[in-house]
Protein backbone atom coordinates (compact mmCIF):
# COMPACT_ATOMS: atom_id res chain seq x y z
CA UNK A 1 0.00 0.00 0.00
CA UNK A 2 1.40 3.36 -1.00
CA UNK A 3 1.83 6.16 1.57
CA UNK A 4 -0.76 8.26 -0.30
CA UNK A 5 -3.41 5.53 -0.02
CA UNK A 6 -2.55 4.97 3.64
CA UNK A 7 -2.91 8.69 4.44
CA UNK A 8 -6.20 8.81 2.55
CA UNK A 9 -7.55 5.86 4.56
CA UNK A 10 -6.47 7.45 7.83
CA UNK A 11 -8.10 10.75 6.83
CA UNK A 12 -11.38 9.03 5.97
CA UNK A 13 -11.30 7.05 9.21
CA UNK A 14 -10.79 10.30 11.14
CA UNK A 15 -13.65 11.98 9.27
CA UNK A 16 -15.88 8.96 9.91
CA UNK A 17 -15.18 9.11 13.66
CA UNK A 18 -15.76 12.88 13.79
CA UNK A 19 -19.06 12.54 11.92
CA UNK A 20 -20.30 9.90 14.33
CA UNK A 21 -19.34 12.03 17.31
CA UNK A 22 -21.18 15.01 15.83
CA UNK A 23 -24.28 12.85 15.54
CA UNK A 24 -24.08 11.46 19.08
CA UNK A 25 -23.21 14.59 21.07
CA UNK A 26 -26.58 16.31 20.38
CA UNK A 27 -28.35 13.09 21.42
CA UNK A 28 -26.67 13.25 24.82
CA UNK A 29 -27.70 16.86 25.41
CA UNK A 30 -31.26 16.26 24.21
CA UNK A 31 -31.65 13.32 26.60
CA UNK A 32 -30.33 15.24 29.61
CA UNK A 33 -32.46 18.31 28.77
CA UNK A 34 -35.63 16.26 28.27
CA UNK A 35 -35.09 14.31 31.49
CA UNK A 36 -34.45 17.54 33.44
CA UNK A 37 -37.68 19.02 32.12
CA UNK A 38 -39.73 15.90 32.88
CA UNK A 39 -38.41 15.65 36.43
CA UNK A 40 -39.90 19.05 37.07
CA UNK A 41 -43.32 17.80 36.01
CA UNK A 42 -43.46 15.29 38.87
CA UNK A 43 -46.36 15.99 41.27
CA UNK A 44 -45.73 17.52 44.66
CA UNK A 45 -43.35 20.14 45.96
CA UNK A 46 -39.74 19.06 46.48
CA UNK A 47 -39.06 21.76 49.07
CA UNK A 48 -42.01 20.63 51.20
CA UNK A 49 -40.93 16.99 50.85
CA UNK A 50 -37.40 17.76 52.08
CA UNK A 51 -38.56 19.94 54.97
CA UNK A 52 -41.15 17.41 56.10
CA UNK A 53 -38.43 14.76 56.27
CA UNK A 54 -36.16 17.02 58.31
CA UNK A 55 -38.67 18.60 60.70
CA UNK A 56 -41.61 17.30 62.69
CA UNK A 57 -43.46 20.64 62.59
CA UNK A 58 -44.97 21.93 59.32
CA UNK A 59 -42.48 24.16 57.45
CA UNK A 60 -43.01 27.90 57.44
CA UNK A 61 -42.99 30.01 54.30
CA UNK A 62 -39.64 31.50 55.38
CA UNK A 63 -38.17 28.00 55.68
CA UNK A 64 -39.49 27.11 52.24
CA UNK A 65 -38.06 30.21 50.60
CA UNK A 66 -34.66 29.78 52.27
CA UNK A 67 -34.33 26.16 51.17
CA UNK A 68 -35.56 26.93 47.66
CA UNK A 69 -32.94 29.65 47.33
CA UNK A 70 -30.20 27.39 48.70
CA UNK A 71 -31.03 24.66 46.16
CA UNK A 72 -31.66 27.12 43.30
CA UNK A 73 -35.24 25.89 43.16
CA UNK A 74 -36.47 29.48 43.09
CA UNK A 75 -34.99 29.95 39.62
CA UNK A 76 -36.72 29.09 36.31
CA UNK A 77 -36.18 25.54 35.17
CA UNK A 78 -34.18 26.62 32.11
CA UNK A 79 -31.74 28.55 34.31
CA UNK A 80 -31.43 25.57 36.64
CA UNK A 81 -30.65 23.29 33.71
CA UNK A 82 -28.01 25.73 32.44
CA UNK A 83 -26.41 25.84 35.90
CA UNK A 84 -26.51 22.06 36.18
CA UNK A 85 -25.08 21.65 32.68
CA UNK A 86 -22.21 24.03 33.41
CA UNK A 87 -21.33 22.11 36.57
CA UNK A 88 -21.73 18.76 34.78
CA UNK A 89 -19.23 19.76 32.10
CA UNK A 90 -16.68 20.33 34.88
CA UNK A 91 -17.42 16.91 36.40
CA UNK A 92 -19.71 18.14 39.19
CA UNK A 93 -23.14 16.46 39.10
CA UNK A 94 -24.27 18.11 42.32
CA UNK A 95 -25.34 16.70 45.67
CA UNK A 96 -28.33 14.60 46.58
CA UNK A 97 -31.22 16.61 48.00
CA UNK A 98 -32.04 13.74 50.35
CA UNK A 99 -28.71 12.28 51.53
CA UNK A 100 -26.42 15.26 50.69
CA UNK A 101 -24.01 12.71 49.18
CA UNK A 102 -22.24 13.91 46.02
CA UNK A 103 -23.81 12.30 42.96
CA UNK A 104 -20.42 11.36 41.51
CA UNK A 105 -19.52 9.58 44.75
CA UNK A 106 -22.80 7.62 44.76
CA UNK A 107 -22.32 6.64 41.11
CA UNK A 108 -18.70 5.64 41.72
CA UNK A 109 -19.90 3.22 44.40
CA UNK A 110 -22.68 1.74 42.26
CA UNK A 111 -21.28 1.75 38.71
CA UNK A 112 -18.81 -1.17 39.17
CA UNK A 113 -21.66 -3.39 40.42
CA UNK A 114 -23.96 -2.56 37.48
CA UNK A 115 -21.16 -2.78 34.92
CA UNK A 116 -20.16 -6.23 36.18
CA UNK A 117 -23.77 -7.37 35.97
CA UNK A 118 -24.23 -5.99 32.44
CA UNK A 119 -20.96 -7.51 31.22
CA UNK A 120 -21.87 -10.93 32.61
CA UNK A 121 -25.35 -10.69 31.07
CA UNK A 122 -23.93 -9.65 27.70
CA UNK A 123 -21.34 -12.44 27.75
CA UNK A 124 -24.03 -15.01 28.54
CA UNK A 125 -26.28 -13.59 25.80
CA UNK A 126 -23.51 -13.80 23.19
CA UNK A 127 -22.37 -17.27 24.31
CA UNK A 128 -25.91 -18.59 23.95
CA UNK A 129 -27.21 -16.66 20.93
CA UNK A 130 -24.23 -17.15 18.58
CA UNK A 131 -24.11 -20.98 18.57
CA UNK A 132 -27.93 -21.20 18.65
CA UNK A 133 -28.24 -18.73 15.77
CA UNK A 134 -25.61 -20.49 13.66
CA UNK A 135 -26.99 -23.96 14.33
CA UNK A 136 -30.58 -22.87 13.75
CA UNK A 137 -29.59 -21.18 10.48
CA UNK A 138 -27.67 -24.22 9.33
CA UNK A 139 -30.63 -26.49 10.18
CA UNK A 140 -33.20 -24.03 8.77
CA UNK A 141 -36.80 -25.31 8.73
CA UNK A 142 -35.81 -28.61 10.33
CA UNK A 143 -37.61 -29.89 13.48
CA UNK A 144 -34.60 -28.75 15.54
CA UNK A 145 -34.79 -25.24 14.07
CA UNK A 146 -38.53 -25.10 14.74
CA UNK A 147 -38.02 -26.20 18.34
CA UNK A 148 -35.33 -23.56 18.94
CA UNK A 149 -37.45 -20.84 17.30
CA UNK A 150 -40.54 -21.79 19.30
CA UNK A 151 -38.52 -21.73 22.53
CA UNK A 152 -37.13 -18.30 21.61
CA UNK A 153 -40.60 -16.87 21.03
CA UNK A 154 -41.71 -18.37 24.33
CA UNK A 155 -38.88 -16.62 26.19
CA UNK A 156 -39.80 -13.30 24.56
CA UNK A 157 -43.26 -13.55 26.10
CA UNK A 158 -41.89 -13.77 29.66
CA UNK A 159 -41.34 -10.40 31.44
CA UNK A 160 -38.00 -9.88 33.15
CA UNK A 161 -39.41 -9.86 36.68
CA UNK A 162 -41.34 -13.07 36.01
CA UNK A 163 -38.25 -14.78 34.60
CA UNK A 164 -36.21 -13.65 37.60
CA UNK A 165 -38.82 -14.86 40.06
CA UNK A 166 -38.95 -18.27 38.34
CA UNK A 167 -35.15 -18.61 38.46
CA UNK A 168 -35.07 -17.65 42.13
CA UNK A 169 -37.74 -20.25 42.93
CA UNK A 170 -36.01 -23.04 40.96
CA UNK A 171 -32.30 -22.48 41.61
CA UNK A 172 -32.30 -20.64 44.96
CA UNK A 173 -35.33 -21.95 46.85
CA UNK A 174 -36.07 -25.38 45.33
CA UNK A 175 -32.52 -26.57 44.52
CA UNK A 176 -30.54 -24.25 46.80
CA UNK A 177 -27.68 -23.97 44.29
CA UNK A 178 -27.41 -20.18 44.08
CA UNK A 179 -28.17 -17.18 46.34
CA UNK A 180 -31.49 -15.47 45.78
CA UNK A 181 -30.41 -11.92 46.63
CA UNK A 182 -27.62 -9.71 47.91
CA UNK A 183 -24.18 -8.79 46.66
CA UNK A 184 -20.67 -9.68 47.81
CA UNK A 185 -17.84 -7.42 46.56
CA UNK A 186 -15.26 -9.22 44.46
CA UNK A 187 -12.40 -8.15 46.73
CA UNK A 188 -14.11 -9.85 49.69
CA UNK A 189 -14.95 -13.18 48.08
CA UNK A 190 -14.47 -13.76 44.36
CA UNK A 191 -16.55 -16.93 44.13
CA UNK A 192 -19.49 -15.51 46.10
CA UNK A 193 -19.37 -12.45 43.88
CA UNK A 194 -19.61 -14.54 40.70
CA UNK A 195 -22.28 -16.93 41.99
CA UNK A 196 -24.33 -13.99 43.25
CA UNK A 197 -24.45 -12.56 39.73
CA UNK A 198 -25.32 -15.79 37.87
CA UNK A 199 -29.10 -15.65 38.36
CA UNK A 200 -29.43 -11.87 37.74
CA UNK A 201 -27.20 -12.03 34.65
CA UNK A 202 -29.04 -15.04 33.25
CA UNK A 203 -32.37 -13.29 33.88
CA UNK A 204 -31.28 -10.36 31.70
CA UNK A 205 -29.69 -12.63 29.07
CA UNK A 206 -32.92 -14.59 28.70
CA UNK A 207 -34.56 -11.48 27.23
CA UNK A 208 -31.71 -10.75 24.81
CA UNK A 209 -30.92 -14.24 23.50
CA UNK A 210 -34.12 -14.83 21.47
CA UNK A 211 -33.84 -11.56 19.54
CA UNK A 212 -30.11 -11.88 18.87
CA UNK A 213 -30.43 -15.51 17.89
CA UNK A 214 -33.25 -14.88 15.40
CA UNK A 215 -31.36 -12.06 13.68
CA UNK A 216 -28.19 -14.13 13.34
CA UNK A 217 -30.19 -17.14 12.10
CA UNK A 218 -31.75 -15.10 9.29
CA UNK A 219 -28.39 -13.71 8.14
CA UNK A 220 -26.70 -17.12 8.35
CA UNK A 221 -29.39 -18.61 6.07
CA UNK A 222 -28.76 -15.86 3.51
CA UNK A 223 -24.97 -16.16 3.70
CA UNK A 224 -24.99 -19.94 3.25
CA UNK A 225 -26.58 -19.42 -0.16
CA UNK A 226 -23.62 -17.37 -1.44
CA UNK A 227 -21.33 -18.74 -4.15
CA UNK A 228 -18.17 -18.55 -2.04
CA UNK A 229 -19.78 -20.88 0.52
CA UNK A 230 -20.42 -23.42 -2.25
CA UNK A 231 -16.78 -23.00 -3.31
CA UNK A 232 -15.59 -23.64 0.24
CA UNK A 233 -17.69 -26.79 0.39
CA UNK A 234 -16.25 -27.99 -2.92
CA UNK A 235 -12.75 -27.64 -1.47
CA UNK A 236 -13.63 -30.15 1.23
CA UNK A 237 -13.72 -27.73 4.18
CA UNK A 238 -15.57 -28.97 7.26
CA UNK A 239 -18.99 -27.62 8.09
CA UNK A 240 -17.87 -26.09 11.38
CA UNK A 241 -14.95 -24.32 9.66
CA UNK A 242 -17.24 -22.91 6.97
CA UNK A 243 -19.82 -21.73 9.50
CA UNK A 244 -17.42 -20.04 11.91
CA UNK A 245 -14.73 -18.81 9.48
CA UNK A 246 -16.65 -18.00 6.29
CA UNK A 247 -20.29 -17.48 7.25
CA UNK A 248 -20.22 -15.87 10.71
CA UNK A 249 -18.35 -12.66 9.92
CA UNK A 250 -20.45 -11.48 6.92
CA UNK A 251 -23.58 -12.48 8.85
CA UNK A 252 -22.69 -10.46 11.93
CA UNK A 253 -23.50 -6.91 10.78
CA UNK A 254 -27.14 -6.97 11.86
CA UNK A 255 -26.13 -8.91 14.97
CA UNK A 256 -23.57 -6.30 16.03
CA UNK A 257 -26.04 -3.48 15.35
CA UNK A 258 -28.72 -5.16 17.41
CA UNK A 259 -26.22 -5.90 20.18
CA UNK A 260 -25.64 -2.15 20.50
CA UNK A 261 -29.31 -1.25 20.18
CA UNK A 262 -30.19 -3.82 22.82
CA UNK A 263 -28.27 -1.72 25.34
CA UNK A 264 -31.47 0.13 26.15
CA UNK A 265 -33.18 -3.15 27.03
CA UNK A 266 -30.06 -4.25 28.90
CA UNK A 267 -30.13 -1.13 31.09
CA UNK A 268 -33.88 -1.45 31.64
CA UNK A 269 -33.45 -5.11 32.57
CA UNK A 270 -30.64 -4.19 34.94
CA UNK A 271 -32.88 -1.71 36.77
CA UNK A 272 -35.60 -4.33 37.29
CA UNK A 273 -33.18 -7.14 38.14
CA UNK A 274 -31.16 -5.10 40.64
CA UNK A 275 -34.37 -4.29 42.48
CA UNK A 276 -35.58 -7.91 42.34
CA UNK A 277 -32.26 -9.40 43.52
CA UNK A 278 -31.39 -6.56 45.97
CA UNK A 279 -28.19 -5.67 44.12
CA UNK A 280 -26.78 -2.24 45.09
CA UNK A 281 -26.18 -0.98 41.56
CA UNK A 282 -27.13 2.08 39.54
CA UNK A 283 -30.57 0.65 38.78
CA UNK A 284 -31.45 0.31 42.45
CA UNK A 285 -30.06 3.80 43.07
CA UNK A 286 -32.37 5.17 40.35
CA UNK A 287 -35.46 3.48 41.79
CA UNK A 288 -34.71 4.71 45.32
CA UNK A 289 -34.02 8.23 44.05
CA UNK A 290 -37.30 8.35 42.12
CA UNK A 291 -39.18 7.14 45.21
CA UNK A 292 -37.55 9.92 47.25
CA UNK A 293 -37.97 12.45 44.43
CA UNK A 294 -34.25 13.14 44.60
CA UNK A 295 -34.09 15.07 41.31
CA UNK A 296 -30.35 15.73 41.31
CA UNK A 297 -29.52 12.06 41.91
CA UNK A 298 -32.01 10.94 39.25
CA UNK A 299 -30.52 13.41 36.78
CA UNK A 300 -27.02 12.13 37.54
CA UNK A 301 -28.07 8.52 36.91
CA UNK A 302 -29.79 9.48 33.65
CA UNK A 303 -26.64 11.34 32.58
CA UNK A 304 -24.57 8.23 33.22
CA UNK A 305 -27.03 6.06 31.27
CA UNK A 306 -27.01 8.54 28.36
CA UNK A 307 -23.20 8.48 28.28
CA UNK A 308 -23.19 4.67 28.26
CA UNK A 309 -25.77 4.56 25.47
CA UNK A 310 -23.91 7.11 23.34
CA UNK A 311 -20.64 5.27 23.92
CA UNK A 312 -22.20 1.94 22.96
CA UNK A 313 -23.57 3.36 19.72
CA UNK A 314 -20.14 4.77 18.89
CA UNK A 315 -18.58 1.37 19.62
CA UNK A 316 -21.09 -0.27 17.24
CA UNK A 317 -20.18 2.17 14.48
CA UNK A 318 -16.48 1.51 15.03
CA UNK A 319 -17.13 -2.24 15.00
CA UNK A 320 -18.78 -1.79 11.61
CA UNK A 321 -15.59 -0.21 10.33
CA UNK A 322 -13.55 -3.13 11.66
CA UNK A 323 -15.84 -5.77 10.17
CA UNK A 324 -16.07 -4.01 6.81
CA UNK A 325 -13.53 -1.23 6.07
CA UNK A 326 -15.61 -0.26 3.05
CA UNK A 327 -18.01 1.44 5.47
CA UNK A 328 -15.34 4.05 6.15
CA UNK A 329 -14.29 4.34 2.50
CA UNK A 330 -17.88 5.13 1.43
CA UNK A 331 -18.02 8.16 3.71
Amino acid sequence: MSPAISLSSESKAREYLQLKLLHLVPVFFIVTFASFMMLNLLPGDLVDAILMDEESAPPTEADRQALAKELNLDKPVIIRYALWLGNMLTGDLGRSYVTTQPVTEALAQRIPVSVELMIMAQILAVMLSVPLGIFSGYKANSPTDQLISASAFGLLAIPVFVAGTMLIWIFAILLGWLPSSGHTPMEEDFWKNITGFILPAFTIAMVEVPVLMRVLRTDIITTLQEDYIALAKSKGMTTSYILFHHALRPSSFSYVTLLGLQLGNLITGTIVVETLFSIPGVGQLLINSVDNRDEIMVQGVITFVALVYVGANLAVDLMYAVLDPRVVQRR
